[in-house]
């Protein structure tokens, strides 16, 4: 499966905040595991992975 990218998670989480609130459980439930998935990818992609020498990294 292909994994979406931060500006994907980005764009998707601005059209949900574009369409208002939530009021469907599967709905919510998808907001709540795209902000997580971004969360996530972002904390990725900010990693310097230059810290991981000498097992210092966090991953």
């Amino acid at each position: 499966m292909h994994e979406l990218t931060l500006e994907e998670l980005t764009a998707l989480l601005s059209v949900f905040d574009r369409a208002g609130d939530t009021v469907d459980a599967v709905e919510a439930d998808l907001l709540n595991r795209l902000k997580t998935a971004h969360a996530e990818r972002s904390e990725l992609e900010s990693m310097d992975f230059d810290d991981c020498l000498g097992g210092a990294c966090k991953l």
